[in-house]
């Protein structure tokens, strides 16, 4: 199967396996989505109340989409007997991959999904096992098993069970690269009747795309499949089966390279190596190369431009254009199948999917997919396929599928309101996801920056130097000795990187410019000339602010082995706050899909009206930088007046202000409590508030209210809080919570890369 992750993103196996371990183990649990506070809840919940939708269901069957989480459920099913690339390890050893698979089901289309590791490998006793579980869930995603036991498999089931059965290391292959065929056909000027393809490789995924592309019009004697004995025709006896014989046809070619000759279409999912340059010549006019072997190709994209420049690719890979990746299909389709209720997966239902992708791909790109991708994506040959974090993804595919599933009778459930139902998806959308991608994307997108990380020999900041550069994400600088640094380098088994810059305080050969830059800035401060050579020699993080102040770097992350505070006041030694700006500190709280934003969380203790109002202007323009449109509330324990008190009225007066103001260009309202600003029917006794929805950006009365909800959200909430993330220096520097994890690091290096403040700095220029 075409790889689904970013191929740039490289990890250590280390880190791979504290990622899984860290907190709750693995990555998924189970959460209450009614409440059990209170004898009354659980007598709802369970007995006596349950008896009630029990016997609704058992008079109606079909009741148990309504009472019960059957409609929004997927089991992600395996065997473990070819897990990705490694092989036959194991039903347990597949956890990881299929608890994987049920978060990017949850991630991409909202479905709950469970995974379920069967330990056999005989195809009848699977069957046997899988055939039962129908009354729980709304769908089977098999995963991770061999051909031809997954034929078998997926066969059986389907003609079993009365839910969707859908193996998509075959179906989601096959739609994506069929998606990009149809956009590839069109830009070449060719009919799908007409062209000749090639297929190296006749594993479960080659089966299934041939399959697909020939159900979608390409004539059965138009394609020839190969495998590792040559061309499949009619008449060969050499390791034929049912699936390699339903292919067959009638040709004395013999080999992958005479198949080639002529081919408008190469489609390969087999080895890397398997296309030569010769091959690739022979080819006929614009030809369409599909080269989807993990993780190296058939033949690399480089390859073929050397020798076609009419030549339209794809790959499984990332890190090139046109990605055939399986998240595209999966989480939608069976988004569009559990809507509709459908009984089955159909090739109709996946042809549905085939073309709306190919369909969104010709549209505009919206703006966040340009910013996530650093570039403005466009329709052609290096834009075939849409990307994998298009937020269009999810109200194109969905309904496009059930409208199949409906036209086809296997609905059972028709959804007569379309434009509704669209309007439903766009809802299920995870914002918490997708901002940090955007960020991510962005700063690979950019031109490399230069980023100091202070601490440079402690284990965690060196981990987190390596992912952060590993990821592409720019140039990393640790401030350590050099000795001590690859000794812990060597300790934590992460591999040289000669590309890692290691700067020493105290022998560098700035150290004279540096101190004369700070002696500049703190002689009449009360520093002598020789204070300042010391904190430069042996404070990290005043040398590391010195090299952001005279751009020997481009930003900064720190804070690990102090506390904020102290690492706040070192770094103001050498940079100043930006003029005309406020600092602030901005926490980001991601919870159950859910991005919620709160300032000021650090810096100013307990601000002034005026400052408040300042406060809400750099929080909304950074909240509007990370991809949000910000609706502001000015938080306190009052709801516009009531009760009215010295404290609640330093917030209402912010407000006023605001309204004096005429450069204001985002939504704000308050006093308000946080149960006010974010829950929208309470909000309607107050018909006068100028919200237009629940706010995502929260202004606290003072940073203790700040960073306690803050924390407590972390803590005791299970959010995930990101920052504070430092709003309004000169130049950017970020601060890690004391004893941050490397997570936490390489976030806020990459936010340190980002710029925060530049969506603050084009109003202020603007105004």
């Amino acid at each position: 199967m075409p790889s689904q992750t970013d191929d740039r993103a490289k990890v250590t196996d280390e880190e791979a396996l504290e990622f899984h371990a860290r907190g709750k183990p693995g990555k998924l649990e189970i959460n209450a989505t009614k409440p059990m506070a209170t004898q009354r809840d659980l007598s709802l919940a369970y007995s006596p109340g349950v008896a009630a939708p029990v016997k609704a269901i058992a008079e109606d069957p079909d009741k148990a989409y309504d009472y019960t989480s059957k409609g929004n459920m997927v089991a992600v099913i395996s065997n473990g007997t070819a897990i990705l690339g490694l092989g036959d390890l194991g039903a347990l050893a597949s956890k990881p991959v299929m608890e994987g698979k049920s978060v990017l089901f949850k991630r991409f289309a909202d479905i709950d999904s469970v995974d379920l590791e069967v330990d056999t490998s005989d195809p009848e006793a699977f069957i046997n096992c899988v055939k039962y579980l129908g009354p729980a869930f709304g769908g089977i995603n098999l995963e991770d098993i061999k051909a031809p036991d997954s034929f078998i498999i997926e066969q059986q089931l389907k003609e079993l069970m009365d839910i969707p059965v859908f193996h998509d290391d075959q179906h989601g292959t096959a739609i994506i690269a069929a998606a990009g065929l149809i956009n590839a056909l069109e830009i070449a000027g060719k009919d799908i009747k007409d062209v000749k393809v090639a297929v190296s490789g006749a594993g479960s995924s080659a089966l299934a795309v041939i399959g697909l592309i020939k159900a979608m019009g390409l004539p059965h004697e138009n394609a020839i499949l190969c495998d590792r004995e040559g061309v499949i025709y009619k008449g060969r006896d050499e390791k034929m089966d049912q699936w390699r014989s339903a292919h067959a046809v009638n040709t004395d070619k013999r080999t992958l390279a005479e198949a080639m000759e002529g081919a408008d279409v190469a489609i390969g999912l087999s080895v890397a190596g398997a296309f030569t340059q010769d091959m690739i010549k022979s080819m006929a006019k614009d030809p369409i190369i599909f080269a989807m072997a993990n993780p190296t190709p058939e033949i690399s994209p480089e390859e073929v431009h050397a020798v076609r420049d009419d030549a339209i690719m794809a790959t499984g890979r990332s890190d090139y254009p046109n990605q055939v990746n399986n998240v595209l299909g999966f989480p939608y389709i069976f988004r569009g199948a559990l809507d509709a209720r459908a009984r089955t997966i159909n090739e109709e239902m996946k042809i549905a999917c085939a073309k709306a992708l190919a369909e969104l791909a010709r549209e505009d790109v919206p703006d966040e997919v340009a910013a996530a991708y650093g570039k403005r994506l466009q329709f052609g040959r290096e834009y075939i396929i849409p990307t994998p974090f298009d937020p269009r993804l999810v109200t194109h595919i969905p309904p496009a599928v059930a409208k199949a599933a409906m036209d086809t009778g296997v609905a059972r459930r028709p959804i007569k309101d379309m434009e509704a139902y669209k309007a439903t998806l766009q809802t299920r959308l995870d914002p918490s996801a997708s901002f940090l991608q955007k960020v991510y994307g962005s700063v690979r997108a950019s031109a490399m920056k230069r980023i100091v990380f202070a601490e440079g020999e402690d284990d965690t900041v060196i981990r987190a130097a390596y992912a952060f550069q590993s990821q592409g994400l720019g140039q990393a600088i640790l401030i350590g000795r050099e000795d001590r640094v690859q000794r812990q380098l060597d300790h934590l088994g992460i591999p040289a990187n000669p590309d890692i810059e290691i700067w020493n305080a105290r022998a560098s050969s700035h150290n004279k410019e540096y101190t004369e830059y700070l002696y500049a800035r703190q002689q009449r401060r009360g520093m002598l000339y020789r204070d300042c050579e010391r904190l430069v020699n042996n404070d990290r993080n005043v040398f590391g602010a010195c090299m952001l102040a005279m751009d020997h770097a481009d930003g900064m992350v720190t804070g690990v082995t102090r506390h904020y505070n102290v690492a706040f006041e070192n770094v103001k030694l050498a940079i100043d706050p930006k003029p005309g700006e406020r600092v602030i500190g901005l926490s980001a709280i991601l919870a159950r899909g859910r991005a919620i934003f709160m300032a000021d969380t650090t810096i100013t203790e307990m601000p002034t009206s005026h400052q408040l109002a300042d406060i809400a202007v750099q929080a909304a323009h950074a909240v509007r930088q990370l991809g949000f449109n910000p609706r502001v509330a000015f938080l306190s324990y009052s709801n516009f007046g009531n009760p009215l008190t010295e404290y609640s009225e330093r917030v209402s007066i912010a407000v006023k202000e605001l309204d004096s103001r005429e450069d204001i260009d985002f939504e704000y309202e308050g006093e308000m409590t946080p149960r006010m600003a974010l829950n929208e029917e309470h909000r309607r006794i107050y018909p006068f508030s100028r919200l237009t929805g629940a706010a995502n950006v929260l202004i606290a009365p003072g940073i203790h209210s700040g960073s306690v909800a803050t924390k407590l959200m972390s803590e005791a909430g299970g959010a995930i809080v990101i920052g504070p993330l430092l709003i309004g220096m000169e130049k950017p520097v970020q601060i890690v919570q004391t004893g941050g994890k490397v997570v936490d690091v390489v976030t806020l290096a990459a936010m340190s890369a980002y710029d925060l403040d530049r969506a603050h700095r084009d109003w202020a220029e603007k105004h």
